[in-house]
């Protein structure tokens, strides 16, 4: 049962990874509600900076829904695990750049905390 709450919430984030890059390229003001203040969305130098970041967003979000469709649950807890290292960075960045705590702890933090747990749950179940 745990297993099966983990999938899909495993699911559920990688799905969401997707739709974040995929929102970055029609969308990339949207990008400013991410934490970074002065966050220059209007600057085609950015969009390319951005538009980077949006492939590995989905290709990311895509590694979670293949392990989920064909891998064992220990493996794809073994990725969360590793894969929650990416909003810890990110809200260390957010923080070193003086942005809103609210982005650090509740966005970024909060997502670090349910893969993590996520992890947790595939591994010991």
């Amino acid at each position: 049962m745990l297993i099966s709450v983990a999938e899909v919430l495993a699911g559920l984030i990688g799905a969401g990874i997707i739709l974040m890059g995929a929102r970055a390229f029609w969308a990339p003001q949207a990008a400013a509600g991410f934490g970074i203040p002065d966050t220059p969305t209007d600057d085609r130098n950015f969009q390319a900076w951005l538009s980077v970041k949006a492939v590995r967003d989905i290709a990311s979000g895509l590694f979670i829904l293949i392990l989920l469709a064909g891998a064992t649950p220990h493996l794809l807890g073994w990725f969360m695990l590793a894969a929650a290292g990416i909003p810890v960075g990110d809200a260390l960045i957010v923080w070193r750049s003086n942005g809103p705590k609210a982005a650090v702890y509740g966005i970024h933090g909060a997502t670090a905390v349910v893969m993590l747990a996520i992890s947790v749950l595939l591994l010991v179940g």
